[in-house]
């Protein structure tokens, strides 16, 4: 356990938790399928064939889990609402009581539209699913928006779009490669129309949730150069520059489906905040013309750059290298990319996958990321929050219950929950921050 005290953040800094819908909520019986019901239906597609079906059973045991974040000592909760549940009679009293639950415990509620569970009827290839995501935002703001103030759109849609629809590792499962891009600026476009609806439902404290990491060339080979650009575009600047910018990277936008002008004046609104979610950043080289396998997933030989091992650094359980300093890169590069049009920044995720209750490895990869974090406001970047995933240990996509992510053991068993070291760890260093 780390013995030096965090240095101290501004007054005000948000510390919050995330999880979401899906990984913890179990209680399929009580809501409509989604996208991630069917895909886990399928043969071979989670790695230790476990379901969603009970996972953290949240619904029904959420007070406790509202009480573990008020033991914790954190100022804000950021979940996710499930479109399906929604969809469902009764679905949003759930949220209704859970919401009740953290404003009487003191806890800020950050609740994000959109995580991965698409209603199963639903497909991010049609453009209507943006229409129909701004009339499900619509509903959820009406409910909720007299205590709820602070809102996220979408989360990940990078990952949604190339785990889900390019690759076929996760759900819905199809694997359309560059035919995937579409599903991205659909999802953009859906970005943009919920956060008219909230502005319309009076909201002010509005952002999105982008996975962003930097991206290091092979080495400094042209070749190498230019396939680390392309992958960085891809998964960084491609979601980026529309919401900051109001555009797509040059030619990206001929590849994108519809009236993309006047689709991107709705996806470039103003957001209050711009959340990032941060894990590792990533090693590209020159395409090598040949299947490979990284991080559990076999990237085809039709991709343009190749996803190389990152030597050198300590690695999680996961396989993810762990360098703190690569966060502290990519935000003082988002200031630098941005400029003017990069709002306050809120780290809407980081967090780490080790076994084990007395999970010294994860307190050293959090005390390592906290003071990366602070080092990036002390170069002058906005940042005005910081989310750890997770909670809770949870239903892993693709990865079933084989990675723990939580601050919180869960027996899958017994669903018995257990704080580890590491929520002691945080624990004390948010009350040393007051």
């Amino acid at each position: 356990m780390a013995t030096i005290p965090l240095p101290q953040f501004p007054d005000g800094f948000l510390w919050g938790v995330s999880t979401s819908a899906h990984q913890i909520e179990g209680a399929v019986d009580e809501r409509a399928p989604s996208v991630w019901d069917t895909f886990t239906a399928g043969p071979g597609h989670i790695k230790d064939g476990s379901t969603a079906a009970v996972a953290c059973d949240h619904v029904h045991r959420y007070p406790e889990d509202v009480a573990l974040l008020a033991g914790l000592g954190v100022d804000a909760y950021r979940f996710s609402v499930s479109w399906p549940r929604v969809n469902s009679p009764g679905g949003l009293d759930f949220y209704d009581r859970l919401v009740d639950a953290l404003c009487a415990a003191g806890v800020r509620p950050v609740p994000t539209l959109f995580h991965w569970d698409l209603p199963a009827e639903l497909d991010w290839t049609d453009r209507d699913t943006a229409e129909r995501f701004a009339e499900y935002t619509s509903v959820v703001a009406g409910r909720l928006g007299d205590r709820v103030k602070k809102w996220i759109t979408l989360n990940e849609p990078a990952e949604h779009t190339l785990l889900g629809h390019a690759l076929g590792a996760h759900a819905p499962g199809k694997r359309l490669l560059f035919d995937a891009l579409p599903v991205a600026h659909h999802q953009l476009l859906a970005h943009g129309l919920a956060v008219r609806a909230l502005r319309a439902a009076g909201a002010d404290d509005i952002g999105i949730a982008n996975s962003h990491g930097p991206t290091w060339a092979a080495s400094d080979r042209p070749e190498d150069v230019e396939a680390a650009d392309f992958y960085d575009l891809l998964l960084n600047r491609l979601f980026a520059d529309p919401v900051l910018l109001g555009r797509y990277p040059e030619g990206i936008d001929a590849l994108m489906p519809g009236d993309v002008e006047a689709d991107l004046k709705i996806i470039g609104e103003r957001v209050d905040w711009y959340g990032i979610n941060y894990y590792q950043p990533t090693k590209v080289g020159a395409p090598e013309g040949a299947e490979i396998e990284f991080g559990g997933l076999t990237l085809p030989a039709e991709l343009p750059f190749t996803v190389k091992e990152l030597e050198g650094y300590p690695v999680t359980d996961f396989g993810w290298p762990v360098v703190p300093e690569a966060l502290t890169e990519l935000l003082v590069g988002f200031r630098e990319r941005y400029g003017d049009r990069l709002p306050p920044v809120v780290i809407t995720e980081n967090g780490c996958s080790y076994d084990g209750i007395d999970d010294q490895e994860r307190i050293a990869f959090l005390d390592g990321h906290v003071r990366a974090l602070h080092r990036a406001l002390e170069q002058g970047v906005d940042v005005r929050g910081y989310f750890v995933w997770s909670l809770m240990d949870n239903f892993e996509w693709a990865e079933g219950y084989a990675r723990r992510f939580g601050l919180v053991h869960v027996d899958f068993d017994t669903l018995e929950r257990t704080p580890k070291a590491s929520y002691g760890w945080l624990r004390d260093a948010l009350r040393a921050q007051r």
